[in-house]
Protein backbone atom coordinates (compact mmCIF):
# COMPACT_ATOMS: atom_id res chain seq x y z
CA UNK A 1 0.00 0.00 0.00
CA UNK A 2 1.43 3.73 -0.94
CA UNK A 3 2.07 5.73 1.99
CA UNK A 4 -0.24 9.30 2.21
CA UNK A 5 3.65 10.91 0.99
CA UNK A 6 3.60 8.93 -2.27
CA UNK A 7 0.52 9.69 -3.06
CA UNK A 8 1.14 13.75 -2.48
CA UNK A 9 3.88 13.11 -4.64
CA UNK A 10 2.19 11.73 -7.27
CA UNK A 11 -0.53 14.40 -7.07
CA UNK A 12 2.04 17.26 -7.28
CA UNK A 13 3.85 15.25 -10.44
CA UNK A 14 0.23 14.98 -12.22
CA UNK A 15 -0.60 18.90 -11.25
CA UNK A 16 2.86 20.14 -12.88
CA UNK A 17 2.34 18.51 -15.87
CA UNK A 18 -0.82 19.24 -16.76
CA UNK A 19 0.68 23.05 -15.64
CA UNK A 20 3.45 22.67 -18.32
CA UNK A 21 0.86 21.26 -20.58
CA UNK A 22 -0.97 24.37 -20.77
CA UNK A 23 2.08 26.52 -21.01
CA UNK A 24 2.68 24.70 -23.81
CA UNK A 25 -0.30 24.82 -25.61
CA UNK A 26 -0.78 28.63 -24.74
CA UNK A 27 2.36 28.66 -26.42
CA UNK A 28 1.66 27.43 -29.75
CA UNK A 29 -1.46 28.98 -30.13
CA UNK A 30 -0.76 32.88 -29.11
CA UNK A 31 -0.66 34.20 -25.64
CA UNK A 32 -0.06 37.66 -27.17
CA UNK A 33 -2.40 39.65 -29.75
CA UNK A 34 -1.79 42.65 -31.50
CA UNK A 35 -3.15 45.95 -31.97
CA UNK A 36 -5.30 46.46 -35.30
CA UNK A 37 -2.32 46.78 -37.89
CA UNK A 38 -2.83 48.83 -40.98
CA UNK A 39 0.96 49.74 -41.81
CA UNK A 40 4.20 47.74 -41.10
CA UNK A 41 5.14 47.37 -37.76
CA UNK A 42 7.04 45.89 -35.35
CA UNK A 43 5.18 43.09 -33.53
CA UNK A 44 7.90 41.86 -31.09
CA UNK A 45 11.80 41.76 -30.36
CA UNK A 46 13.38 38.61 -30.42
CA UNK A 47 12.31 35.26 -30.14
CA UNK A 48 9.06 34.16 -30.03
CA UNK A 49 6.30 32.40 -32.35
CA UNK A 50 4.12 33.41 -34.64
CA UNK A 51 0.52 31.41 -34.43
CA UNK A 52 -1.78 33.37 -36.50
CA UNK A 53 -3.15 35.91 -38.40
CA UNK A 54 -6.25 36.87 -38.64
CA UNK A 55 -7.86 39.37 -41.64
CA UNK A 56 -10.30 41.69 -40.74
CA UNK A 57 -10.37 43.95 -43.77
CA UNK A 58 -9.40 42.45 -47.08
CA UNK A 59 -6.94 44.55 -48.71
CA UNK A 60 -5.48 44.68 -52.41
CA UNK A 61 -2.34 42.97 -52.11
CA UNK A 62 -1.25 40.35 -49.49
CA UNK A 63 0.28 40.73 -46.35
CA UNK A 64 3.94 39.91 -45.56
CA UNK A 65 5.37 38.98 -42.07
CA UNK A 66 9.03 38.93 -41.80
CA UNK A 67 11.67 37.95 -39.14
CA UNK A 68 13.03 41.07 -38.30
CA UNK A 69 13.76 43.40 -35.27
CA UNK A 70 13.76 46.47 -37.80
CA UNK A 71 10.57 47.39 -39.51
CA UNK A 72 13.37 49.19 -42.33
CA UNK A 73 15.15 45.41 -42.68
CA UNK A 74 13.00 43.56 -44.86
CA UNK A 75 14.62 40.58 -45.83
CA UNK A 76 13.83 37.41 -44.17
CA UNK A 77 10.21 36.62 -44.98
CA UNK A 78 8.52 34.43 -43.00
CA UNK A 79 4.91 34.23 -43.66
CA UNK A 80 2.48 35.64 -46.39
CA UNK A 81 -1.38 35.65 -46.05
CA UNK A 82 -3.64 36.38 -48.96
CA UNK A 83 -5.78 38.97 -48.81
CA UNK A 84 -8.96 37.69 -47.74
CA UNK A 85 -11.32 38.30 -44.95
CA UNK A 86 -10.17 34.94 -42.35
CA UNK A 87 -8.02 33.50 -40.27
CA UNK A 88 -4.26 31.75 -41.20
CA UNK A 89 -2.72 29.35 -38.64
CA UNK A 90 1.09 29.64 -39.42
CA UNK A 91 2.77 28.15 -35.95
CA UNK A 92 6.16 28.89 -37.15
CA UNK A 93 9.10 30.09 -34.66
CA UNK A 94 11.28 32.94 -35.16
CA UNK A 95 14.78 34.20 -33.91
CA UNK A 96 15.19 37.71 -34.37
CA UNK A 97 11.01 39.67 -34.31
CA UNK A 98 8.52 40.01 -35.83
CA UNK A 99 7.65 42.31 -38.14
CA UNK A 100 4.10 42.41 -40.03
CA UNK A 101 3.66 44.18 -43.04
CA UNK A 102 -0.17 44.31 -44.74
CA UNK A 103 -1.45 44.81 -48.19
CA UNK A 104 -2.85 47.74 -49.44
CA UNK A 105 -6.31 48.68 -47.80
CA UNK A 106 -5.57 45.78 -45.77
CA UNK A 107 -6.24 45.35 -41.72
CA UNK A 108 -5.10 42.43 -39.54
CA UNK A 109 -4.65 40.99 -36.27
CA UNK A 110 -1.45 39.16 -35.27
CA UNK A 111 -1.72 36.21 -32.56
CA UNK A 112 2.30 35.29 -31.12
CA UNK A 113 3.91 34.12 -27.75
CA UNK A 114 7.25 35.52 -26.65
CA UNK A 115 9.94 33.23 -26.32
CA UNK A 116 8.51 30.42 -27.65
Amino acid sequence: MASLSDILTTAKNLVTSVNQLGRTYLGVNGVARSATLTATTLVNSGQGRLASISVVVAGSSACVVYDSNNASSLTSSLAAVTNAIGVTVINMPYDNGLVVVPGTGMTVVVSYSEGA
